[in-house]
Formats: C-alpha cells, structure tokens, sequence
C-alpha cells in the first residue's frame, strides 16, 4: 500500500506520459490483462486510456486491472487511469518510494 504522499509523487511522475493501452468495447480481456503485465514490468508506472465505447467507467477499470495485476491504482481523471507496480527483479526497478 502506497502513502498518499507516495501517490502524489507519482501522479506527478505519470503526468507527462502517454497511454500505453486503450480498453474498448471488448472490455478487460485477457490479452489487454498481459499487455498492461508486461508494461508495468518494464515501465512500473503506466497510463491506460478507457474509450467511451466501453462498457466500464475509469474508475472501474483501474479498480479491475489493479486487482487482477496486483498493483496499485494511482489516479482515475476523466477516460484515463494511471496504475504502478514495483518490478519484480530488482535490477529493473526504476522508481524508488520513500
């Protein structure tokens, strides 16, 4: 469980990214699920793009992805959310949380 002092420093990290993904119609299937694993695994922090097409809210999304990869939602604003995850080799951690 991150601090919202944590949390704070990492929407501010994730503002100038791009979303990496986009949830459409198809809603949270299982190869959106392994795309978003294996850029959390590279990136530890990333943004997804909810179109308004799908059947879920942002917020709903966030909270699925979040449970089904084990990471931590971020922020949830408008059709975007942001979710991070600590990588699991130590070699590759990027982000460090005080």
């Amino acid at each position: 469980m991150i601090t919202s002092k944590q949390r704070a420093r990492l929407r501010a990290m994730a503002n100038g990214l791009s979303p990496i993904a986009q949830i459409g119609k198809g809603g949270i299937v299982d190869n959106i699920i392994k795309q978003l694993d294996d850029a959390l695994e590279a990136h530890e922090l990333i943004k997804v793009t909810v179109l308004e097409t799908a059947l879920l809210t942002a917020r709903e999304a966030c909270d699925v992805c979040a449970q089904k990869l084990g990471a931590e939602p971020v922020q949830s604003i408008g059709l975007k959310f942001v979710l991070y995850r600590q990588a699991r080799e130590p070699k590759k951690r990027k982000i460090k949380l005080n």
